[in-house]
């Protein structure tokens, strides 16, 4: 199946502005957060976002425990090249993504609940320490603007 040139990147952060990060099946040492490609070109990119997150989580966005309000559309887009190692995945002559950045804020004892075959771990990370480890530089500069955001008082 080949992959639509535009995604989701869903930023699952706690208020204290911890971010949750996974651990790449493919790629070892490939951390992070919540990414993945429109289903297909009528697909809401709010549908995507709620989609790949229980996909990679097991978070269910519009349940009890994480009301949908919870999801937020920063109306931030990022367009960055295709690495070659993915090229494959797209149609001929595809070069270029766009992502779409959404944030997603829960309590740090959310129960996760992993895809196995396209995450092998994951952790909670201050954002300092997270936008370090991510080797996506849009997912990394994202989580800097999250930052930014004064967190809520507890």
């Amino acid at each position: 199946m080949t992959k639509m040139p535009e995604s989701v990147l869903v930023l699952i952060h706690t208020p204290q502005h911890e971010l949750l990060l996974l651990e790449r099946a493919d790629a070892a040492g490939g951390w992070q957060s919540v990414t993945g490609s429109r289903a297909s070109p009528d697909e809401a990119l709010r549908d995507t976002a709620c989609r790949e997150v229980a996909e990679e989580t097991g978070i269910v966005v519009g349940s009890p425990a994480v009301p949908a309000a919870r999801l937020v559309d920063w109306q931030r887009r990022n367009v960055y090249p295709i690495l070659p190692a993915w090229a494959h995945r797209y149609a001929p002559g595809v070069t270029h993504n766009t992502e779409h950045v959404f944030a997603l804020q829960v309590e740090r004892d959310t129960p996760i609940r992993l895809s196995p075959h396209e995450h092998v771990g994951w952790q909670w990370l201050p954002w300092r320490e997270a936008a370090a480890r991510c080797f996506s530089h849009t997912n990394a500069a994202a989580i800097l603007h999250l930052a930014q955001a004064p967190a809520p008082a507890r």
